[in-house]
């Protein structure tokens, strides 16, 4: 069964109309027609079985057979990560990430960061993409770009990854599965002051391994690495 994405659609109705760009990927594109089975995810844990009504290529409008709710998981895997300059690696991070479990993704914006603004739709449609692709109920959320110092305000705890020499700790040992976010810098890492202010608060140092990683990679390792303890419990 197909799977697309509509935020809007209501658990409790019988149809459904989609939008004219989806109307016309499903009718013109794809060539459905009446009585064919697609499924619907609005993101929020609901999955729709539907058949089409009415394959008009502007409104095509859906009839709801089925609604199934899966509760929202307690476990999260926050990821904050400075963008890259090139926006594919950070698009492919996203698509990846969300495809390993990813809850929330927050664009930082650091000293050494190389992008002072950022489009995220493009990324909004990534995650949605993935998650329509690893069949996920729930679209990760994603958060525009972030001042360092407002991050921290807004979350007192979490894990630093950085690439001074000091003393760091273990994933595994550190790694909390709610309010505990996962911050990687950009490719010129967190300045020493950024270092030194999250580690004040309470941040916790931890290492990635023993290569150095670009910034996607260190932050999908760090996804992965969150995914394999939250799975192990």
């Amino acid at each position: 069964m197909r799977l697309f994405y509509d935020a809007h659609i209501d658990p409790n109705s019988a149809t459904h109309q989609l939008s004219e760009e989806e109307s016309k990927h499903i009718v013109r594109v794809l060539r459905g027609q009446v009585g064919d089975t697609i499924g619907m995810l609005d993101g929020n844990g609901h999955l729709f079985t539907c058949k089409i009504a009415d394959a008009h290529p502007k409104r095509c409008l859906l009839s709801i057979v089925r609604v199934d709710f899966e509760p929202k998981p307690t476990s999260e895997i926050h990821i904050a990560v400075a963008p890259t300059k090139q926006m594919e690696r950070i698009e492919w991070f996203v698509e990846k990430a969300v495809e390993i479990g990813v809850t929330k993704i927050t664009l930082l914006d650091c000293k050494n960061g190389e992008r002072a603004r950022i489009k995220p739709d493009r990324l909004v449609k990534k995650a949605i993409s993935a998650m329509k692709q690893s069949q996920r109920r729930y679209l990760p959320e994603i958060v525009d770009l972030t001042s360092f110092q407002d991050f921290l305000k807004e979350h007192p705890f979490g894990l630093l990854a950085h690439c001074y020499e000091e003393e760091k700790n273990e994933f595994s040992g550190v790694f909390r599965t709610s309010n505990c976010p996962i911050l990687i810098g950009p490719e010129g890492d967190f300045s020493e002051a950024e270092v030194a202010q999250a580690i004040n608060q309470g941040y916790k140092p931890v290492t990635l391994g023993t290569n150095r990683l670009r910034t996607e990679t260190a932050a999908l390792y760090a996804c992965m690495q969150a995914k394999l303890l939250i799975d192990r419990q």
